[in-house]
């Protein structure tokens, strides 16, 4: 990948040498044919290598065409990248270890290790680190380190779709140890795609050599289909999610009625908000620059008078005699204190439509913790919320007729 150094850039030059010096074909001795020089972020700072590669001499040897690199050079740097394996490490670990954002690790390097590297460079980085733990996840040879207590396996398969128009993701885990084993996008889901990806988990569970005690799905069609033709014998059960969802669909639905019912009763906000808004417009005064008495700009909320040709009279006053300076001033004084915000009642009614806002948008839940019934009890801790500040306010109890 290109990148653009810095002029000043203050580089520590580190010489690499092929260690073995005779051709791995005839045992000839190698030449230095050209050196490679590449330009390095590490943790410690900005490196230069200084790479000779050695060439075999003789035309007839297999050896010829290539070239013979140190393997020190690896062991600093991935092929063709701009930083040491320490800042790819790095990286990968800020972004999937703790969630950090591109830009937040850009503005870390920066600041903290002086490496200046642009967003679209990161996130290349990513995705090759990416590409690398999913291939060393998926090695045997790591797998059967990880098995190698386990007596049986059981494995599951789900279809997730990221965006709505993009294929199916299909991701098979094994739970005894809490491991995504693979996960290949299907343009369809039909029963032969989806007995392949099935065939390739029996591939991988022969080559561990340990037995498949049971699938786990939402048993679609083409997972019962394939598992019982690439697993037969092997239990298939049905996921306790999907299970508590179909379970509880007679539940949701007259609970996703009731909160339709409820969205309908509590209604108003943007009027009620709309309404404290103009109360406080209307509550703004000006200002008199000769006795700085506070009076009430009655003349400046009226609406202009039309005249008879149509336009309004304001036009007419601007062109004949211009505004007074009290005027002025007293519609900018009006205009500061609209825009510094409503008074302490008023944002108190305005957080409280905001939360109840908040009540009637939010879907989550789930079969165990339906939103329907959080809703109800969300809302019915504002009304009690309502209850007290209107027993405090009026020293009695709230009137019957007044509701959330």
């Amino acid at each position: 990948m290109s990148h653009q150094w810095p002029a000043e850039t203050a580089f520590r030059r580190l010489d690499l040498y092929v260690r073995d010096q005779t051709c791995a074909f005839c045992e000839a001795g190698l030449h230095v044919c050209t050196h490679r020089n590449r330009r390095v972020f590490t943790l410690q700072g900005p490196w230069r290598l200084v790479v000779r590669l050695g060439h075999c001499p003789d035309p007839n040897c297999p050896g010829y065409r290539g070239t013979v690199s140190p393997w020190e050079e690896m062991g600093i740097a991935p092929p063709r990248l701009t930083i040491g394996w320490d800042v790819f490490a790095w990286i990968g670990h800020r972004r999937f270890a703790r969630h950090w954002s591109v830009p937040q690790i850009c503005g870390e390097l920066s600041d903290s290790h002086a490496i200046d590297l642009s967003e679209d460079a990161v996130e290349d980085y990513v995705r090759k680190y990416q590409v690398m733990v999913a291939a060393r996840h998926t090695d045997l040879e790591q797998m059967r380190k990880a098995y190698a207590q386990t007596k049986s396996l059981v494995l599951t398969i789900d279809g997730l779709q990221p965006e709505k128009g993009h294929e199916t993701l299909y991701v098979v885990r094994e739970l005894t140890q809490r491991r995504v084993w693979f996960a290949e996008p299907l343009l369809s889901s039909t029963n032969d795609e989806v007995r392949r990806v099935l065939a390739r988990a029996h591939q991988m569970a022969g080559a561990l050599g340990i037995p498949v005690a049971g699938w786990m799905s939402d048993k679609q069609e083409a997972f019962l289909q394939g598992i019982a033709a690439e697993f037969p014998g092997v239990p298939h059960r049905y996921c306790d999610n999907h299970f508590l969802r179909d379970l509880a669909k007679p539940m949701l639905e007259k609970d996703s009625h009731a909160k339709v019912q409820m969205r309908r009763k509590v209604r108003g906000l943007r009027t009620i908000e709309q309404a404290v808004l103009r109360g406080e417009s209307k509550n703004a005064v000006s200002c008199d620059p000769e006795d700085s008495e506070i009076r009430e700009p009655s003349a400046l909320a009226a609406p202009p008078p039309v005249a008879s040709n149509g336009e309004t009279a304001a036009a007419t006053f601007t062109a004949e005699a211009p505004p007074r300076d009290e005027e002025v001033v007293g519609v900018a004084c009006a205009a500061e204190l609209v825009a510094a915000g409503p008074s302490p009642a008023g944002q108190l009614v305005l957080d409280y439509c905001a939360v109840v806002r908040g009540i009637l948008n939010d879907d989550q839940g789930g079969p165990l913790h339906p939103p329907g019934l959080r809703m109800a009890d969300a809302l019915t801790e504002v009304r009690a919320s309502l209850e007290r500040n209107l027993e405090t306010k009026k020293g009695g109890p709230r009137p019957s007729h007044c509701s959330v």
